[in-house]
């Protein structure tokens, strides 16, 4: 969940009103909110910087950090959340943002080339006229696109926010793509011009900015956004170009966003002018910018839209558990910035504006009407139906056969779902191309990169942490593995295994042999090849050594493989010593 944090006096400013901390905290809990720590900037830079010299400017000031829910990107600053929060009182009405032509007839236009289709093919970009900043509002400002580049536009993965000082730059404007060593500019607070290939350079080391690198670094070209005089205007998504930066004595704002998601930068881009548009002199309106796609068609931006939903009284009590009029419903929508007007009938149509990019649904507005009239005031109530709980017959089959795996002499491990490429890959003596593996797209660490399709990998880790450990170490584990499937409706499936390992002085593989043999006397499945049991059938993997690795067939489909493991596999993970491992699909058992 995002936390925001905001200066109590000035949130209490806006609301009209003071609260204690108690009072503050009820408040945010009956709008769905939390207040989730009181604190100061002296406080925060301590625990993040200790004794730094930053401390000794830092203010007292009061700041309520604010836990807020993860598809409510227009209570991200101060404007939204304060707005927000005297619509829920009844001391406001929702205002209606609107989205008008230039006043001298010529729109802005933002022309997009074909280039752009192989790195960031989409762009939106509006205008905000007569803006005044204070030193505040100019933080939460900035403060809010970072906080929107964290949650919506996942670390600007999918959408980048540039803004710009429309009077330091011309339009029409160009939205480009060319090789990096063709871009040059300016960055934002930097003193020298540098080409695109020198600042991924210049930013590797660089504290925030790193961490964007990776999304164009390997690109042949770069997206690029130019005036009408060549001036750079940005670099999504890494910065933008020093010429046109944001200042207090900002008066007009070109906002731009380039996106791989258009849906999410229309929402990014409606959720930035709907809360800042306040402080214009125009209030609630922005300017439109013309859009030119690489192929003529022009489209209109910002969108702010509204849409209208549906519901009837009788289905919000009915899901809700409640039993409230119309009129009360209206009342309790209108709280939560969604306008309502009361038809016949009970039809209740709901007004969905630009802020309000969480309603998908019906369901999200029955949701709304519950936050309103109070989740502890809806009346307990025992279930319509009621159902005997029962295990999973697969994972009563799991529970199970621990407990006999483990009386085997086996000890249980629990390993991780992730591991890195060359776990399942280079270190089996697989390649990690041919294997149907799940891949994590931004991984955090080498250790964890894709998901597990085999349980192997995970025990001889295990083994390898354990050394010192005398010798025979039998080690199991009974957990799921992920591969992928692009015919299934998820592109990936979970499936039960169990998998063992025997490390002594010699390989052992009669053990885990054993150790089949009584989990198929267990489960009742007879050794025979006539189609109704299981058996073992001469196989070569290259996981295993030659000549001692076979499938385990059951009723005519190999189900896993045994064997012992190939040296090259055990020097890889650092063993030293023999090993036979055996693994198992557990579903066909079901």
């Amino acid at each position: 969940m995002p936390v925001i944090g905001v200066k109590r006096d000035e949130l209490f400013k806006a609301l009209g009103k003071t609260y204690t901390e108690q009072e503050f905290e009820k408040f945010c809990f009956d709008f769905g909110i939390e207040l989730d720590d009181v604190t100061s900037e002296r406080q925060m830079l301590s625990k993040e910087q200790g004794d730094s010299a930053a401390l000794k400017d830092a203010s007292d000031e009061v700041i309520y950090r604010i836990e807020l829910p993860a598809n409510r990107s227009d209570l991200l600053s101060l404007e939204g959340l304060a707005s927000a929060l005297l619509v829920f009182q009844g001391k406001e009405q929702p205002p209606t943002f609107k989205a008008i032509p230039a006043k001298n007839g010529k729109n802005e236009k933002l022309t997009v080339k074909a280039a752009t289709s192989q790195i960031r093919p989409f762009v939106v970009a509006a205008i905000l006229r007569d803006i005044t900043f204070t030193k505040e509002s100019y933080e939460r400002f900035i403060d809010l696109q970072d906080k929107l580049h964290q949650n919506i536009c996942r670390k600007r993965a999918l959408v980048a926010i540039g803004t710009h000082d429309l009077d330091t730059i011309k339009g029409p404007f160009v939205y480009d793509a060319k090789p990096p060593t063709e871009i040059k500019f300016k960055p934002l607070n930097q003193e020298k011009e540098y080409t695109a290939a020198e600042l991924m350079e210049l930013y590797s080391t660089h504290a925030q900015l790193k961490a964007y690198l990776p999304i164009i670094k390997d690109s042949p070209v770069y997206p690029v956004i130019y005036d009408a005089n060549g001036v750079v205007l940005s670099l999504p998504p890494i910065i933008n170009g020093d010429h046109s930066k944001i200042t207090l004595n900002t008066k007009n704002v070109f906002i731009e966003c380039t996106a791989t998601d258009l849906t999410r930068a229309k929402c990014v881009l409606d959720t930035v002018v709907a809360l800042f548009s306040s402080h214009c002199k125009e209030k609630f309106v922005a300017e439109i910018v013309e859009v030119v796609s690489a192929d003529g068609k022009v489209t209109k931006y910002p969108e702010l839209a509204y849409r209208t939903e549906t519901i009837t009284a009788k289905q919000a009590n009915e899901y809700i558990g409640i039993d409230e009029k119309p009129e009360k419903i209206v009342e309790y929508l209108n709280k939560l910035y969604l306008k309502s007007k009361l038809k016949p009938n009970g039809v209740i149509d709901v007004e969905v504006g630009p802020t309000r990019h969480d309603i998908l649904h019906a369901c999200d507005i029955f949701e709304d009407i519950a936050i309103a009239y109070g989740y502890n005031n809806i009346p307990k109530r025992p279930p319509g139906i009621f159902q005997v709980a029962r295990q999973y017959p697969i994972n009563k089959l799991t529970d199970q056969l621990r407990e006999n795996v483990a009386q085997a002499g086996f000890t249980e491990a629990l390993t991780f779902t992730l591991c890195s490429r060359d776990d399942i890959g280079a270190k089996l003596n697989h390649k990690i191309e041919e294997i149907a593996a799940v891949h994590i797209s931004n991984p955090k660490t080498l250790e964890f990169q894709v998901c597990r399709t085999t349980l192997l990998p995970g025990l001889l880790k295990t083994l390898a942490a354990n050394k010192n450990i005398p010798l025979p170490v039998k080690l199991f584990e009974i957990s799921d593995i992920v591969a992928a499937d692009e015919e299934r409706e998820t592109g990936a499936y979970n499936e039960r295994r169990l998998c063992a390992v025997n490390c002594a002085k010699s390989a052992g593989f009669e053990v885990v042999h054993g150790l089949l043999d009584r989990v198929m006397q267990l489960l009742q499945v007879p050794w025979t090849k006539d189609g109704t049991g299981y058996y073992l059938k001469a196989f070569d993997d290259p996981t295993y050594f030659p000549g001692r690795c076979a499938k385990i067939m059951f009723k005519g489909d190999c189900i896993g493989v045994i064997g012992v493991l190939h040296p090259t596999v055990l020097h890889a993970f650092e063993l030293k010593t023999p090993c036979a491992a055996m693994e198992i699909n557990l579903e066909p058992f079901v």
